[in-house]
């Protein structure tokens, strides 16, 4: 599917296929708890693994996290929109689904214009994601290992949607655990912390 036909609308147990600046990412409606059971089985992933939200703007990640610090800020300031994913406790609108019953969630802002294009056109944009592949392997390279490994023209369950200008990485974000003194760092990544 091309951005350009997508009309923002994404029906109840709907997954999106979609590149990031860093790799091709799965991702739902938040509040969609059959979509996030599906993202976990096509992936194989462990419930114990939570996922994270993303969205073109800070603003629409902000509701779900709480006791944001100033180095937080500082860091959000100088790397948000890019591969960097802080982690901060949640306000009750993250649910329990999705942060694998943990009291915290990870948000990004990716450095991609395919991706904000496409959290422009959904109501709230924002989705809860992962990464698109099966759990311990690589995450697809291109559209069409994405379409062909897990797009509904192949029987698969994501609607992968066609980057308008590929432009991914391959490597992951960096992790940042925010909830003490001083930022954490879970997982290196492109960004240096």
């Amino acid at each position: 599917m091309n951005l350009a036909d997508f009309d923002g609308k994404i029906s109840s147990g709907e997954i999106l296929g979609f590149e990031t600046d860093t790799v091709w990412g799965l991702g739902c409606l938040p509040d969609d708890e059959a979509a996030v059971g599906k993202i976990y089985e096509i992936k194989g992933r462990d419930r114990s693994k939570p996922l994270i939200l993303m969205s073109n703007r800070a603003e629409n990640l902000l509701p779900y996290v709480k006791n944001v610090s100033q180095y937080a800020k500082n860091l959000m300031e100088k790397h948000f929109p890019g591969a960097l994913t802080l982690i901060f406790e949640k306000t009750d609108l993250a649910p329990a689904f999705i942060t694998s019953g943990k009291n915290t969630v990870g948000i990004r802002i990716p450095a991609h214009s395919g991706f904000q294009n496409l959290c422009s056109k959904i109501q709230g944009g924002v989705l809860a994601t992962t990464s698109l592949n099966r759990s311990n392997e690589k995450p697809a390279a291109n559209y069409d290992e994405a379409v062909r490994e897990f797009g509904v023209e192949f029987g698969g369950a994501v609607n992968v949607i066609k980057p308008e200008k590929p432009c991914l990485s391959g490597v992951s974000s960096t992790v940042v655990l925010c909830t003490g003194d001083s930022p954490v760092v879970l997982r290196q990544g492109s960004v240096e912390i």
